[in-house]
């Protein structure tokens, strides 16, 4: 890792954005000390991936009608109930296989109209956006692209008929193209810099879970994952999309993922509710940190009540533990003081409701699928909670094997060699496996997560049972 900055979104108004010159600022001075360490080398490639459904709009010159707005927005509320008079959930879902999140970029290019915005007025979502302003075409790339709502499941093209029906202009959405193309090359001042000339822009699976799913080097079809962080994305990979009434009804989603597979997954509201409770204590004078909450609350036993961690009121900003106690309260339990054993009891709670909403999903994929799952790999930030994945171990009672916490820069460099290997061509499948099988087990890779699977696992062992038929 060279360089990391802070990100978060920006309250203007009634209205949460993302400071996108912020941003690119951050990351044009990390790729500065990559050319820094790259000393009289060249850097073949560069790919971005990020979080999906957020975009910018531009104007004719290029530039962004205004900075982006947050996923989070509360304007999507309206907008998606807009949106299901005109067309309904189950026909969204028959087209694209896609689970309702009201911050799916439908809904979000629908609160736009609603604001006056112009539908003709041209889009990009911010990881494309980010190679564009580097010097590569105005792309969609596709596993970004599913999770906007709008592709068709069979065509794996836009779907006429959505963007028809809720007036939208199909000249307005940027090229759909695959993992692995190349969109260009580094231009602009960036190019000056002697590293970078020549450098080629290709688009990776833009969307950072497809990336983190394509960086796992797991063999075989017994294996689930979670890519755990702020959102826990929770599901398996598929050869084609599954997009039946008992997935609808249980809300999976079908998005794309790298060499033409499907993550069959749904998203849960993750480590976002610990962080956001987090925020609240260190503001009112407690000094914890994530690491000392989770060891703190480890001794503790079952709480008396899980939270329902996908309640839409658990998705909203600020607030986080006034929400979670007018839950439980609801639920006839009492609540959670703001001292410090209040604190540890939420702690705790949280951890022991997302274990098991993990275990009641992981479930689901299997009588869905008809898959017999062994294997659960648990990739980014969250791999490191040693907590979590032990609730998680035994309230699945699957083999936890720990990937890579950075499963998504695994991932996208995996997608990047396997295009520059293939001139151009795309990135095929069994390419990007192999590279990831070689990146994902370095050394020092493998040490380490030997190490924590012992603190996780208690030992080396493969379990004889699963979760499935």
């Amino acid at each position: 890792m060279v360089h990391r900055f802070a990100n978060g979104p920006v309250a203007r108004g009634k209205s949460l954005h993302w400071d996108f010159e912020a941003i690119a600022r951050g990351v044009g001075k990390g790729l500065r000390l990559c050319a820094d360490l790259a000393g009289n080398r060249t850097i073949a490639a560069i790919g971005v991936d990020g979080w999906a459904v957020d975009y910018v709009r531009l104007r004719p010159d290029g530039r962004t009608v205004s900075d982006p707005f947050c996923y989070r927005d509360e304007r999507n509320m309206e907008a998606a109930e807009r949106v299901h008079k005109i067309i309904s959930p189950e026909q969204l879902y028959r087209l694209t296989g896609i689970q309702f999140l009201r911050f799916n970029t439908l809904y979000q290019l629908y609160a736009d109209g609603l604001a006056g915005m112009k539908q003709s007025t041209p889009w990009i979502n911010l990881p494309e956006y980010l190679t564009m302003r580097l010097g590569g075409e105005r792309l969609a790339e596709y596993t970004n692209a599913t999770h906007t709502g709008m592709v068709d499941a069979k065509t794996r093209q836009w779907s006429r008929e959505i963007l028809d029906v809720l007036g939208f202009d199909l000249g307005a959405a940027p090229r759909l193209v695959q993992p692995g193309t190349v969109a260009g090359q580094v231009s602009g001042e960036l190019a000056r810099v002697p590293a970078f000339r020549g450098t080629s822009l290709i688009v990776p699976a833009c969307h950072d879970t497809a990336s983190a799913i394509a960086g796992i080097p797991a063999e075989g079809d017994d294996w689930a994952f979670i890519s755990s962080g702020t959102w826990s994305l929770v599901g398996t990979v598929l050869d084609k999309p599954c997009a039946t009434d008992d997935a609808r009804k249980k809300n999976f989603t079908n998005l794309g993922g790298a060499g033409g597979r499907i993550c069959f997954l749904k998203n849960v509201n993750g480590m976002w509710i610990l962080r956001q409770c987090l925020e609240e204590w260190q503001a009112s004078g407690h000094r914890w940190t994530i690491e000392e909450l989770v060891q703190e609350s480890a001794a503790l036993g079952e709480p008396d009540h899980l939270l329902e961690v996908d309640d839409p009121e658990l998705l909203l900003v600020g607030n986080m533990t006034a929400r979670i106690n007018a839950q439980r309260k609801r639920a006839g339990f009492a609540v959670l003081r703001s001292d410090r054993a209040g604190i540890l009891a939420c702690t705790n709670v949280i951890l022991h409701s997302l274990a098991a909403r993990y275990a009641e999903i992981l479930r689901d994929v299997a009588a869905i699928t008809g898959k017999k799952i062994r294997r659960l790999y648990i990739v980014g930030g969250g791999s490191k909670n040693t907590v979590l994945n032990r609730l998680t171990e035994e309230k699945t009672g699957l083999d936890v094997v720990l990937g890579s916490p950075e499963s998504s820069t695994v991932g996208n460099f995996a997608i990047q060699l396997a295009a520059l290997e293939a001139a151009g061509s795309g990135a095929a499948r069994e390419s990007v496996a192999r590279w990831a099988s070689v990146l994902g087990s370095s050394p020092s890779a493998f040490a380490v997560s030997k190490a924590r699977r012992a603190t996780v696992s208690r030992g080396d062992h493969i379990r004889k049972r699963g979760v499935g038929k």
